[in-house]
């Protein structure tokens, strides 16, 4: 098997798999509540160990079960009246556009797209920044690695003009973080999301929320927020704890909690910027051999693309293409039109197929994945 589906889930390391039924085997063996409490320190870790790799503090560090539920609680802690703006751009993850339209229709709010470069090379910052000046938005919320291609968007650009117009900003990092080095001071966001389960390589039904003390000192806080997040200290009235903490709830899943910090501690061992100089070269290789196939479209934008390939194929449904690579023992996923409807507008495709490589991927696999594409090219109109 050639797991190339990393951009859904990358493989959990051997200390994040023990981590986890470490804790399980003590919860079985003691009770959950005491096994949390022999491991509060190692519990900690998620906030401390997120930090390190984000430049920031545990503090402004907020568990999640997914990067959607991040997204959403930060959603939810802005106070949004009809007529307000959201400000995004034509790539952001189709979960977060969904949010924006749920939005719309419950609160007024108006959603402006910012342009596209026509170089390709994302949104186009300029234009974006003149839409901030004359829009004033509530928000600007940017992706910065989209789920359907392999574009990098500029976010950190981005963000020194939401710093210059005082603007609350969010970033989806779900693509990014484990993949490249991600420095929340450096990007200038005031709310950041990702999952553990792709390029971390920690396991599902988790997540962070980056939350900036700016955020936190103008006394934002989820719509519905428990007594993890809140002290009620009258009969009529609760107060916030004054950290990210006020985005979580009570219950965590603990055991995958410990298997996020080992995955955060092992993608530091293991080092961010030699990731950020491995994975993506895999993909480059990648992309062009399969850029060089008859009947293959390669569909990424930007200047330096991500390791998330993505290609159209002639003669190939859906369904059947990716069935035909999951018998040549490849893991791959697939995008469709509803995931990303401005992008694939604009390329005119109705779907396409990704492979998402790892570090711990090999030159000799990505080869063996583009010939299994060939192969399969060549076969096009044959068998589907």
């Amino acid at each position: 098997m050639i797991h190339f589906n990393n951009a859904g889930c990358g493989l959990m390391a051997r200390p994040v798999l023990q981590a986890m039924l470490d804790h399980l085997h003590l919860e079985a063996a003691i009770g959950g509540y005491e096994a949390h409490a022999a491991r509060t320190a190692e519990t900690a870790d998620f906030h401390a160990s997120l930090a390190e790799l984000l430049n920031t503090r545990p503090g402004n560090i907020a568990f999640a079960a997914s990067a959607t539920h991040a997204y959403t609680k930060a959603l939810s802690a802005i106070d949004f009246r009809p007529g307000d703006t959201i400000l995004t751009t034509r790539n952001d993850f189709v979960s977060n556009q969904i949010a924006f339209l749920s939005l719309r229709k419950r609160h007024g709010v108006k959603i402006v797209h910012a342009p596209d470069h026509p170089d390709g090379s994302g949104v186009d910052v300029d234009a974006m920044a003149a839409l901030m000046r004359a829009h004033r938005p509530r928000l600007v919320a940017a992706t910065h690695v989209p789920t359907n291609s392999g574009l990098v968007q500029p976010v950190a650009e981005i963000g020194r003009h939401c710093r210059e117009l005082d603007l609350l900003y969010l970033v989806d990092a779900c693509q990014s973080v484990g993949q490249y080095p991600v420095d929340v001071e450096e990007i200038g966001c005031d709310l950041l999301t990702a999952t553990c389960r792709k390029f971390l390589r920690g396991p599902r039904g988790s997540g962070f929320l980056y939350v900036s003390d700016r955020v936190l000192a103008a006394g934002h806080e989820p719509l519905h927020i428990d007594m993890h997040g809140a002290r009620w200290v009258a009969p009529g009235y609760y107060r916030p704890v004054d950290t990210a903490a006020r985005f979580e709830e009570w219950e965590f899943p603990y055991a995958t909690v410990l298997g996020c910090a080992a995955a955060v501690r092992y993608a530091l061992r293991v080092g961010p910027r030699a990731v950020a100089r491995r994975t993506p070269a895999l993909a480059a290789r990648l992309r062009d051999q399969l850029a060089a196939l008859p009947g293959v479209r390669t569909l990424d934008g930007g200047p330096a693309p991500a390791a998330l390939v993505t290609f159209a194929i002639e003669g190939w449904q859906a369904r059947p293409f990716k069935a035909a690579l999951d018998a040549r023992g490849v893991n791959s996923a697939l995008s469709y039109r509803e995931f990303a409807q401005y992008d694939f507008a604009d390329k005119d495709v109705e779907w396409c197929l990704r492979l998402s490589p790892h570090y711990y991927n090999t030159e000799d696999e990505v080869d063996a994945v583009a010939a299994a594409v060939a192969e399969l090219a060549g076969l096009a109109g044959s068998t589907r």
